[in-house]
């Protein structure tokens, strides 16, 4: 494959710049009240108009991501500028604490229950703040950032409906997404922060979260870090640890530690072969480590964001180390990525599939799919090929 990578360089930026971005600017902008509308059909038209700052702040970061590192088109910064400006005036309590959901005009919808809200806003600001210089934007991606560290203990507070007395577990999510902000931001913190941060995310990601005993990720694990044999507590979620390991790999890059990028790829390899569906292709969404049933539903459906997140690290983990089992796989993936995601007639991409690789919802936008996963990833894929082919020329 590896004599092909000239051109799927060009494949992913192609999609990037011609297919996707487009869609986003042409039908999500809301000029009349600010931010962003999500939820679009398959062509782009507006079936909801309620606002989540999770897809706001993905949005304003996006936009702000490609104006930094593609090209500084004015277009881009404009749309950021309006995410960022609706998510200032609308998007928190006025202490900092975002709300998960708000009307289109900006009336609060849901509380503050949900810490990815202020993870996001935090990755809008820091990387808006890049962009502008504008030491605004710096303050709220660091005050959301302090917030986020002091509820890391307990991310939903007053929100959390379980009785920590009898079953207290804890979510590999926030660990993760940590990896990624803390690098995000790391131009507006302490250097001496960031370590403290970078090292206890490691150590939650590869020590804690990860069970030697099946070399997989576990989605949640009782305080002390042992199993717990309970719906949650057997959970596995291939999409989320795949992705963790990209973020483990660029903390490999940045604290020159390749032994990092090792373990990221041995423990991605090891959750490719678990997840993948052998009858009909793709990765499934939830699996149980036990093989019994587990209690999501849509256990077995394929989404947009499992797979092009799993091809983010296959291509980061052969860029790296040349593993030739990444390069293999990131083909496989590939392969069954875009013969059932890509929409060539309406641009963006599918995002919910059935096990048999069927649309099984054609919109391209909603309550949790925004312009993020698809862009982040063709940009994150295009980029790397680019790197591998300059190595190759050399």
């Amino acid at each position: 494959m590896e004599q092909n990578l000239k051109f799927l360089a060009e494949q992913y930026k192609r999609e990037l710049l011609n297919h996707v971005v487009p869609f986003w600017e042409q039908h999500s902008v809301d000029r009349q009240f600010g931010g962003y509308l999500t939820c679009l059909d398959r062509e782009g038209n507006v079936f909801d108009t309620d606002k989540f700052i999770w897809l706001q702040g993905r949005q304003v970061w996006m936009f702000s991501k490609l104006y930094n590192e593609v090209e500084r088109r004015e277009n881009w910064m404009e749309i950021a500028q309006i995410g960022a400006r609706f998510l200032r005036k609308f998007g928190h309590d006025g202490s900092y604490n975002w709300y998960f959901s708000l009307s289109r005009e900006g009336k609060p919808l849901i509380y503050p229950y949900n810490i990815f809200s202020d993870c996001f806003a935090t990755m809008a600001f820091g990387q808006l703040s890049k962009a502008t210089g504008d030491e605004e934007y710096a303050r709220i991606a660091r005050n959301t950032f302090d917030n986020i560290l002091s509820r890391i203990d307990n991310p939903k507070g007053k929100f959390n409906k379980s009785v920590s007395a009898t079953r207290s577990l804890k979510g590999f999510s926030l660990p993760m997404i940590l990896c990624n902000l803390s690098l995000e931001i790391e131009h507006l913190l302490p250097s001496s922060l960031v370590e403290e941060t970078i090292t206890k995310c490691i150590h939650e990601v590869l020590e804690v979260f990860y069970d030697p005993a099946s070399g997989l990720i576990m989605e949640n694990v009782n305080q002390d870090g042992t199993l717990s044999d309970t719906f949650d507590g057997r959970l596995l979620n291939p999409g989320h640890a795949m992705e963790a390991m990209w973020f483990i790999m660029d903390l490999s890059v940045r604290l020159k530690r390749p032994d990092l990028a090792d373990r990221a790829i041995g423990i991605l390899l090891k959750t490719l072969e678990y997840g993948w569906d052998r009858k009909f292709g793709g990765i499934f969404y939830f699996l149980d480590r036990k093989g019994c049933p587990p209690q999501q539903l849509e256990w077995d459906q394929k989404l947009w964001w499992v797979h092009i997140e799993t091809m983010i690290s296959l291509i980061k983990g052969y860029s790296l180390t040349r593993n030739s089992a990444c390069l293999e796989w990131f083909e496989k993936v590939h392969d069954y990525t875009w013969a059932h995601f890509p929409d060539p007639e309406c641009g963006e991409w599918y995002g919910y599939l059935n096990r048999r690789g069927e649309v099984l919802l054609s919109l391209k936008g909603g309550k949790w799919k925004g312009c993020f996963h698809v862009p982040r990833g063709l940009l994150n894929i295009w980029k790397t090929l680019e790197q591998i082919n300059m190595y190759n020329d050399q």
